[in-house]
């Protein structure tokens, strides 16, 4: 697994694989001993031979990727996943994780989570140390490893983060980002709390590095529980760690009773109640997003409306495209622009000429460009010379000359011939990403496996 790989989309890969239930996949020592046999194949409730039906399908399990990756259907090679991963030996391991190079990049990602996660259980010191032998790869299968073991044995997980702060260096620079990324301290919290919130919040205040972090992280997993025993939790944390956690808490909380968060969040010392109430109001508009914007036009503090305005937008568009972009508009250009990029692609897939519209409406030209931007490469419905007009209105050179070069690659799909006389004449458009759009390469490079 010595690839090259670009970072924000395994963050994203990873983080969503590491989600995905892991802990569940080994069971107890009577599951393991089924797994080792021939059994029947988990398939629309007839696992193990259900009597739920005369026609159910026996099938060995499969022994290998390749059979694996044969089978139809994602979730069938899921569980198949799980099963030969249930079914290894402490020594076997190493074997199947040397085999993962030869998978696809989409192929690998998913075996890769559901390998290290399990394998983190049986021996989480061999799966970290096999990480070191991954290259770069290496970094981005860390979280899996480290979440897996903190899931069962979060004191030994947290000794050696503790004892070996540099494996997990990449993993502190690139947590706590808006993708979502967790750093090592949050990953061991987290899981700890669920098992004994005290002694995680204990361990968290004493980290030398990204200790608010960690002790956010415990109080939003008990936050999701006890919104109360959260709070209570977080008022003991010192000043300048109480206002991640109070946003954390408040948007758990939003979500669950908006009411009860309001009252509390109107109670917290001023430094921290605006963002506090953003972030309640954020939880509040996963549930009722119109609701969420009318929250939002009784806040005063135009910082914390900016927070919340892009969660409540998208929300909002999701349940009523016109409205929200009724509510938006009446919005701040600040809060306009940050907005695009979770409403537009929304916008565009369920009405583009409306999108359009909100695009030539704009007076501020930032917020035109950005809306602009997110519009060309969100579209997937319509033609490349429409989306050539769109791209014209940007006015940032830079990003001009990026969605011209989009559409031009789109273009080129389409119609050559046409697509040569735009990129031919298109100003915006550099002598270099000419040569490579007329001579059908990549817009930015080839790229790496």
């Amino acid at each position: 697994m010595n690839s090259i790989i670009w970072i924000p989309a395994v963050s994203l890969a990873v983080g969503l694989g590491v989600g995905f239930g892991i802990g569940s996949a080994g069971g107890d020592s009577g599951n393991d001993e089924l797994s080792s046999k021939e059994v029947v194949e988990t398939r629309s409730g007839n696992r193990f031979g259900s009597s739920f039906g005369n026609d159910a399908k026996v099938e060995k399990k499969a022994r290998s990727l390749d059979e694996i990756y044969r089978k139809p259907g994602q979730s069938n090679r899921t569980q198949a996943l799980l099963d030969l991963y249930s079914s290894l030996g402490p020594d076997e391991f190493s074997i199947e994780a040397e085999k993962l190079d030869a998978l696809p990049f989409n192929e690998r990602i998913l075996a890769s989570v559901l390998l290290f996660g399990k394998w983190a259980e049986v021996d989480p010191t061999a799966a970290m140390a096999f990480t070191d032998t991954m290259g770069f790869a290496g970094a981005f299968v860390r979280p899996t490893v480290l979440q897996g073991w903190a899931s069962s044995d979060p004191v030994n997980a947290a000794n050696y983060y503790t004892e070996n702060p540099g494996q997990f260096a990449m993993m502190n620079m690139m947590g706590g980002g808006r993708m979502g990324a967790q750093g090592p301290g949050e990953i061991i919290a987290g899981e700890w709390a669920k098992q004994d919130p005290k002694g995680a919040l204990a361990w968290a205040s004493g980290l030398k590095a990204k200790s608010t972090e960690a002790m956010t992280a415990v109080v939003s997993e008990v936050a999701k529980s006890d919104p109360m025993k959260a709070a209570e939790m977080a008022g003991g944390m010192t000043e300048g760690s109480r206002a991640a956690a109070y946003e954390s808490i408040a948007k758990q909380w939003g979500q669950k009773n908006f009411t009860e968060a309001n009252s509390w969040v109107s109670g917290l010392p001023d430094a921290e109640r605006n963002l506090a109430l953003a972030a309640a109001i954020q939880g509040l508009a996963q549930t009722s997003p119109k609701l969420a914007a009318a929250e939002i036009g009784k806040m005063t503090d135009e910082a914390a409306k900016r927070e919340a305005i892009p969660t409540v937008a998208k929300n909002y568009a999701r349940n009523d495209l016109q409205g929200s972009i009724t509510w938006l508009n009446d919005q701040g250009d600040d809060s306009k622009r940050a907005a695009m990029r979770e409403v537009m692609p929304i916008w565009v897939s369920s009405d583009p000429a409306a999108a359009l519209g909100f695009i030539n409406e704009q007076a501020s030209t930032d917020v035109r460009d950005r809306a602009a931007e997110t519009y060309v490469w969100s579209n997937k419905s319509s033609s490349a010379a429409e989306l050539a007009e769109v791209a014209a209105m940007i006015t940032d050179e830079r990003s001009k000359s990026r969605m011209t070069g989009i559409v031009a690659a789109r273009w080129m799909q389409e119609d050559q011939e046409a697509a040569k006389q735009y990129i031919n004449a298109a100003d915006s458009i550099s002598d270099n990403m000419k040569e490579r759009l007329l001579d059908g390469q990549p817009i930015w490079g080839r790229g790496r496996r």
